[in-house]
């Protein structure tokens, strides 16, 4: 029997959820559904309780920037992921030719379940049921993918067009893929009943991926293969040889492989559809959020400290203050501490030409939070002025800070909550609940937890050039 592994892709940085999500912390981070479970976790939770399979460790590959805070949210839900680490985004195609590689590196030839990161499916049950019946195909050689049934003339998903009916019930032959179509377009398809929306969703065997790309798409996979015949282990994580990566051209999945099944059948793998409804959602933009959010009774969902009067089917997030709304109508409102959108529900998908603005201007805005986390804790900028910056940080049980000097700033720490184990120069000491110290320009100094509660401090920098880019390390224990 082969084993069932889940490949998670989580790239992406789901521009048109900004200003929750931003470059550095995209939507898969972040826990849209809830204020528990990410789509990260979520996802990776999503197999949890599937009987009658051989499963095995999942996979989930990811940008490095990243590694920190989704190895965090793993460990958090108590899933022993492997993680393999990309240098550079290259799209869907390269990352799942990476995964494949690294699941076969034990000559194993398991079945790949690939799953975005960030994407919602509610029914879990409905979607193990898919998985069941597409199991033993996949483990014959097919390339299967997994068809939304559509229920409305969406524009913002792409579509496949379902061929004649394969050998067993509830496949089909893919005859097309189709891009995102405008209205009129996506309502023929609908009513065409033939079609249905792309999910990202992919089952296949390693070895059959690795074939499928090498026909299509050969310079892909030579510049994997060659990425990972220099692979390392770097803690907890599976990194590939840079240089050659940056090599890889990106491609998706999509256009590297599933396009080409249907017009070179004859040397690539069968390409299968099965059709399922499973409360699924790419979550894209803030519309398709709200379609998927519980509501009030008159069509509006809120969440965080919000206030409502004669206000219909609007979307209302506040995350920092309260947010009140009066007579507004399919409108789209977002709190953060730095940034506020509003839009109306039918323009959400132009939010990611903000993002653009904010990139083209070079505005921190477009890609870090205030709350910044870090594989020791997190902190949050919460005042800044010409020559001052007030931080609050949080430091972890047994975590600490690297050790560090700054050419420009000097630092008061103040304790608010836990010890906190200070390395001055030549000297190391602690420091108490409502004690503090100080770092003067130019010393070398480290911050540590040695406690098992978390550690608050309030950090008050000064000086002429307060860039977090003002750090030289002599000493870190996650290898920045």
């Amino acid at each position: 029997m082969h084993s069932l592994i889940p490949v998670i892709l989580c790239g992406g940085s789901g521009t048109r959820l900004w200003p929750l999500s931003r470059e550095q912390y995209p939507k898969q981070l972040l826990p849209l559904l809830n204020n528990e479970d990410s789509l990260l976790q979520a996802t990776a939770r999503r197999m949890e309780g599937i009987t009658g399979v051989q499963l095995g460790t999942t996979m989930v590959v990811c940008n490095e920037e990243y590694r920190f805070i989704i190895a965090e949210q793993l460990r958090v839900i108590n899933n022993a992921a492997s993680i393999l680490l990309e240098p550079v985004g290259r799209n869907t195609a390269p990352a799942l030719t990476l995964a494949a590689l690294a699941v076969m590196r034990g000559g194993d030839d398991p079945i790949l379940l690939v799953m975005p990161a960030d994407h919602v499916i509610t029914d879990t049950t409905a979607f193990h049921s898919v998985v069941h019946k597409s199991i033993k195909l996949a483990a014959e050689g097919a390339i299967i993918t997994f068809g939304i049934t559509p229920d409305s003339p969406e524009t913002g998903y792409g579509y496949i067009q379902s061929g004649a009916a394969f050998e067993k019930d509830g496949f089909f032959y893919i005859e097309r893929f189709v891009e995102k179509p405008d209205f009129d377009a996506a309502q023929s398809y609908l009513d065409a009943g033939s079609y249905l929306w792309n999910s990202g969703l992919f089952m296949m065997r390693a070895s059959v991926w690795l074939s499928a790309i090498g026909y299509c798409r050969s310079d892909i996979l030579m510049a994997c293969q060659t990425a990972w015949n220099q692979n390392s282990v770097d803690g907890e994580f599976l990194r590939v040889e840079r240089l050659a990566f940056e090599q890889c051209p990106a491609d998706s999945i999509d256009y590297a492989v599933m396009e080409n099944i249907t017009t070179d059948a004859d040397s690539l793998p069968t390409g299968i559809v099965i059709p399922f409804s499973a409360g699924w959602s790419d979550v894209g933009a803030w519309d398709s959020l709200w379609q998927i959010l519980p509501k009030d009774n008159k069509g509006n969902v809120s969440r965080g400290d919000v206030l409502l009067h004669d206000c219909h089917g609007s979307l209302v997030m506040a995350e920092n203050r309260l947010v009140a709304c009066v007579g507004v109508e399919d409108m789209v409102v977002v709190e953060t501490p730095d940034a506020v959108l509003v839009a109306h529900k039918d323009k959400t998908q132009d939010v990611k030409k903000i993002v653009a603005s904010l990139k083209h201007e070079k505005r921190a805005e477009g890609q870090l939070h205030r709350k910044i986390f870090r594989p020791w804790g997190w902190y949050d900028c919460v005042d800044i002025g010409k020559r001052f910056q007030v931080k609050r940080i949080v430091v972890k049980p047994s975590a600490s800070l690297s050790l560090q000097m700054h050419h420009h700033r000097a630092e008061h720490w103040i304790v608010v909550s836990g010890t906190a184990q200070v390395t001055r120069g030549d000297t190391k000491y602690l420091v108490s609940e409502n004690e503090s110290t100080f770092i003067p320009l130019g010393t070398r100094h480290r911050l540590e937890n040695p406690g098992s509660v978390p550690l608050e401090i309030i950090e008050v920098q000064s000086g002429s050039y307060l860039g977090e880019d003002d750090i030289v390390r002599f000493e870190d224990d996650y290898g920045r």
